[in-house]
């Protein structure tokens, strides 16, 4: 016989295998992270107010986040676009003497095979407000370089004198075919877009900002956002313009009647300026007008969905960008990432703005159940791999865990009140 006392008032229940399923909440803000350790809202680590214990299902019940991010910026590679002439109006050409158009023409004519670079301003533009950045943006360049010639060359001194600055680029915005309009008094221009794509490609390759970016054929630049392709546009005359227009057109019963000697909107003012569409206007004697339209629409959305990353959750998988390889060639495989993320998030608004979504689809399931959750280290990005900028802004959402709680096997023996006979046992 055993020395040791086995009696125990509190015998070991068995398992029963039934369990009780438990939806719980927890509301996560991004502001309870510690800064000083994660500084970005897009990547912490944060500890939830409890141990969650057998886990059978995690997914993004609910969120809200703040629409403050910059479509155009400098990790977004899409701030500077190039410009060059490639014909200038010459005063001489129409018998018209004026000193200030002389030094202009005599400037640029020094500058013809260069191209002028510029750079708009990070942030959120609205098509008319990008239509304006660009005409002051252009015509600034300009001025800066005539401002430079002058002062180096003192046989213009009466034209330095006389010279505030290049207006001749206009650029307006098409409400109805929503696009913009790029157009010069005076000057024949051409949009450098292949000097622009090598550009943004070389700056990609040398520097750490876009170290992680997926490479993307539509996303390569500013000109890719204004409705170009990556091919050097040049500037036309309305009457080539209409001429390239009937031609595209022809058999099929379009035509086109409108001024050949300017473009015009005829839905109406541009900017509301009261000049019943005629936006663009020869500005010196005998001066031809130049202008082109992309091919396609201004784009000044910026991204549609951001990705929720949360270590160790992730179940949904995401395409990557096709790249022609020995790999694709020579598999039936992609480029594709299992597991890339936790959820997919659109983004329906517009800055500055806060948006509010719930019902998330995609669930991770445990099978068996995860025993025990406590902390959560995650990262919200962008298709593209770029990490989601939200400045001072903070946001929160909330998850959605289905626990399984474990459960007593009970058995009852129930009797009727009125005869006392055995109802259930």
């Amino acid at each position: 016989m055993s020395s040791f006392n086995l009696f125990n008032n509190h015998p070991i229940i068995p398992n029963a295998n039934q369990y009780f399923m438990e939806r719980k909440y927890v509301s996560i803000h991004s502001e309870d992270r510690d800064k000083t350790k994660f500084p970005n809202a897009a990547e912490f680590e944060i500890e939830l107010p409890q141990d969650y214990l057998n886990i059978a299902s995690v997914r993004l019940y609910s969120w809200s986040f703040p629409a403050n991010y910059s479509v155009f910026s400098i990790e977004n590679g899409n701030l500077s676009m190039a410009f060059s002439f490639k014909d200038l109006y010459n005063p001489g050409d129409h018998a018209y003497s004026d000193v200030l158009t002389e030094g202009i023409f005599a400037a640029l004519y020094s500058n013809l095979s260069s191209e002028y670079i510029i750079t708009i301003e990070p942030g959120f533009y609205t098509p008319n407000q990008i239509a304006t950045e660009l005409t002051n943006k252009m015509n600034d360049a300009v001025t800066n370089f005539i401002a430079a010639f002058f002062d180096a060359n003192p046989a213009y001194a009466a034209a330095k004198a006389l010279f505030v600055e290049y207006n001749r680029f206009i650029v307006v915005y098409n409400a109805v075919q929503m696009n913009l309009w790029f157009g010069n008094t005076a000057d024949r221009f051409t949009l450098n877009n292949e000097l622009v794509a090598k550009l943004n490609a070389e700056f990609a390759d040398t520097t750490c900002i876009r170290k992680n970016v997926l490479p993307s054929s539509s996303d390569w630049g500013l000109p890719s956002y204004l409705g170009f392709g990556r091919c050097d546009v040049t500037a036309l005359t309305a009457a080539e313009s209409v001429a390239l227009e009937r031609n595209a057109f022809k058999g099929i019963g379009y035509e086109f009647y409108y001024n050949t000697d300017v473009p015009r909107f005829y839905y109406g003012d541009v900017n509301n300026t009261g000049d019943n569409g005629y936006w663009l206007l020869p500005s010196l004697p005998g001066a031809t007008v130049y202008f082109l339209r992309p091919p396609f629409k201004i784009n000044v959305m910026g991204q549609a969905y951001m990705y929720m990353e949360i270590e160790g959750w992730n179940c949904l998988d995401e395409t990557s960008p096709f790249k022609l390889s020995k790999f694709t060639s020579h598999t039936n495989e992609t480029y594709g990432v299992v597991n890339s993320a936790f959820a997919k998030i659109s983004i329906p608004t517009t800055p500055i703005t806060q948006w509010f979504d719930a019902d998330q689809t995609p669930y991770k399931y445990f099978n068996p159940p995860a025993e025990r959750q406590r902390k959560i280290k995650l990262k919200i990005r962008y298709h593209d791999g770029k990490i989601v900028d939200f400045g001072t802004f903070e946001y929160s959402f909330m998850l959605e865990f289905t626990l399984l709680r474990n459960q007593q096997e009970r058995t009852y023996s129930i009797r009727d009140a009125q005869n006392l006979g055995q109802l259930q046992s």
